[in-house]
């Protein structure tokens, strides 16, 4: 397995978050991703909304940075960590539009972009934006196979049910002729989604055994199965709920042992959280993550 850290500072969701992280900001940030870089970690995250409404603040959080300012700046401080999205909410974007914005997202940061999206789920934020809820999943659908067709190519050329792309030069495209996307969600649907026009599923709010049980049941699935037949690689990216200080001893056992049982179900990629006092605190146990824990897996 490899190991990718959920990005202090850019998002502060009811799930938890460190006090320090209210008042912190791109200082820290670029102190924890010159240390996670350092280390050899996967990837950092960002996650995408553009206003919350104030009645689910108290369950979704209020802080969202935008990913593309983020990775930005700190693509001119890294070498080798990728970028992942978790997540953009795609029907609120013309596929062309995300091409392009993060094309050169990709062009600036050296090829180093996971193209993270998702259907979404607030209401709200799309009729303040002004897209379509109750179609967004057709739309998203034809939205996922137009970003195969265009991304990385300087003349895309797309015509499906939703959108139809010919005509436009695109430059900078993408430096990755194939970008990583993956898919987001919770659900059986978002991950036959994923395994039918994606490289990957990187869901959330799910226990260990609940994906034990949906992934049992998915490698039965005719889509599990094609995949299996055509050869075609499929990531498994994770992010446990569980978050632990690691500088004490039976944390970094218990982590170990969750790690364990995230590798049984055939993992590929883990973000962490940790529980952490400062941005000091939080480089600390990446250093012993990458020492004492992430031998064992990797």
């Amino acid at each position: 397995m490899r190991f990718g850290l959920t990005t202090p500072i850019v998002t502060l969701t009811a799930r938890g978050h460190g006090p320090w992280e209210v008042d912190a900001g791109p200082d820290e940030l670029r102190t924890i991703a010159i240390a996670a870089d350092r280390l050899g970690f996967h990837h950092l995250t960002c996650s995408e909304h553009v206003g919350i409404p104030t009645d689910v603040v108290a369950t979704r959080g209020a802080r969202y940075y935008d990913p593309l300012a983020t990775f930005g700046y700190l693509a001119a401080f890294t070498t080798r960590i990728r970028f992942a999205t978790h997540v953009l909410v795609l029907p609120y974007h013309h596929p062309l539009e995300v091409a392009k914005r993060y094309g050169t997202l990709d062009v600036v940061c050296g090829g180093r972009l996971i193209l993270g999206v998702g259907v979404g789920s607030l209401q709200p934020e799309f009729q303040l934006l002004g897209a379509d809820f109750a179609g967004r999943g057709a739309r998203y659908e034809d939205a996922l196979r137009a970003l195969r067709a265009v991304l990385g190519r300087r003349t895309p050329e797309y015509h499906g049910t939703h959108f139809d792309i010919a005509g436009f030069v695109v430059d900078p495209p993408a430096r990755q002729q194939r970008m990583p996307i993956w898919l987001g969600g919770k659900t059986p649907r978002s991950l036959r989604r994923a395994l039918t026009f994606a490289d990957g599923w990187d869901p959330f709010y799910l226990t260990v055994d609940e994906l034990g049980t949906l992934l049992a049941k998915a490698r039965e699935w005719p889509e599990w199965r094609a995949r299996r037949e055509r050869a075609e690689p499929f990531t498994l990216v994770f992010s446990p709920d569980e978050v632990f200080d690691i500088t004490r001893a039976a944390e970094r056992e218990q982590m170990a042992a969750l790690f364990r049982r995230y590798a049984a179900l055939g993992t590929d990629v883990l973000s962490l959280r940790f529980r952490s006092s400062s941005c000091a605190h939080l480089v600390e146990q990446l250093e012993i993550l990458e020492k004492n824990i992430a031998p064992e897996f990797v």
